[in-house]
């Protein structure tokens, strides 16, 4: 039994029908040039944090925030927290 649609040749662009010659290339070069849209972004998300920013300060509240959070755990929420960090789920805290 003969297929429902004939097979494409070989050198014909099967999207357009068009012959594409021998050693042509069906794959097409697409580049979308984002880098207006990117510093728009960026400058959008500098002017929300504000002038008042410090990233050092934040680092330093989520690292207090961190210690708090691990800090007064139980034998077995120790041996758990110790199991994660060895397995790497969680990254290794420092003193």
């Amino acid at each position: 039994m003969p297929p429902h649609t004939p097979t494409p040749d070989d050198n014909t662009n099967t999207s357009t029908g068009a012959s594409t010659g021998a050693g042509a290339s069906a794959l097409v070069d697409f580049a979308v040039d984002l880098t207006p849209q990117e510093v728009l972004r960026r400058a959008q998300v500098m002017e929300a944090l504000g002038p008042d920013w410090n990233p050092l300060e934040v680092l330093q509240g989520e690292e207090a925030a961190y210690d708090l959070l691990y800090s007064g755990l139980d034998t077995q929420q120790q041996h758990l927290y110790n199991n994660l960090v060895t397995t790497g789920v969680l990254p290794p805290r420092r003193d």
